[in-house]
């Protein structure tokens, strides 16, 4: 494969995996390097802004987790989203050329098709069916003054245990023997 070069590459064009959506909803087709601040800007302006009810992210190899990301970042800010997934795989086509083909002959292309895994994301303000594969509901949102047993929950989807005793901070003692640097006994505290 040295002597090959990527010339083309072409992803087969699928319909999303959602039954029943509106036709003017935005999709979100994450590439690997698109910039998650772009994605984000365009996405919360539909939603905010022109009051989209429903959205789909979808992504296929290397974007995999940056479709996941972004959807997350959205639930976060936006919150009550409903959410589906799909997870599915595309086929990608990539033609590679010979770049030392035998002399007098014409150049040769290889073609390759892989198999890659693909998400697609359907987020919505409006409640889903719970009953379908892929369903999340949204999460439990804590109202401003409510208080969970005194502590933060800012980040957290459920409030984490009482720590264990081997956890807790423990004090460590030190001893120094005496010799010609320093004498006597130093005693230091882990906290």
């Amino acid at each position: 494969m040295e002597n090959f070069r990527k010339v083309r590459t072409s992803e087969e064009e699928m319909p999303l995996p959602f039954p029943d959506l509106p036709p003017d909803v935005v999709e979100m087709k994450v590439k690997e390097g698109s910039k998650i601040r772009n994605l984000m800007n365009f996405a919360m302006a539909q939603m905010e802004l022109k009051g989209r009810r429903q959205i789909v992210f979808s992504g296929c190899g290397r974007a995999v987790t940056k479709t996941i990301t972004c959807v997350e970042i959205m639930k976060r800010k936006l919150g009550g989203l409903h959410q589906v997934t799909k997870v599915r795989y595309k086929t990608v086509l990539e033609v590679w050329e010979n770049q030392d083909p035998p002399p007098d002959s014409p150049a040769q292309n290889l073609t390759v098709h892989k198999n890659v895994p693909s998400i697609c994301i359907l987020l919505s303000r409006d409640p889903l069916d719970p009953n379908q594969t892929g369903y999340q509901p949204p999460e439990h949102r804590h109202e401003a003054g409510e208080d969970t047993s005194g502590s933060s929950t800012k980040g957290l989807k459920r409030p984490l245990p009482p720590p264990c005793e081997e956890l807790l901070p423990k004090k460590l003692q030190v001893q120094v023997s005496d010799s010609p640097r320093g004498s006597g006994t130093t005693a230091a505290q882990l906290d």
